[in-house]
């Protein structure tokens, strides 16, 4: 997994729009949104091209290896979502 979204996330799809592989969900038109407290990175298929981050504004998207101390139980979060 290259990315990490942590809890900060505001689910306002802008990473998503800008992943340029699609491997962030869920989107806004997808099933299970509404009721998702965050979008996720899909570690199997996340290519580590960072332009996830500059799109978030709400600064909830962190490369694996600078997920802060406080938010490390997201990198498994991210992965159950896919798992």
């Amino acid at each position: 997994m290259a990315y990490v979204i942590t809890d900060n996330c505001i689910k306002d799809g802008l990473c998503a729009d800008a992943c340029p592989v699609d491997c962030i969900h869920p989107r806004t038109d997808e099933t299970g949104f509404e009721a998702a407290t965050q979008v996720y990175v899909n570690p199997a298929e996340c290519i580590d091209c960072g332009v996830c981050v500059p799109a978030c504004t709400s600064d909830a998207i962190f490369p694996l290896d600078e997920v802060p101390a406080d938010k490390q139980q997201f990198i498994a979060v991210n992965e159950a979502y896919f798992g």
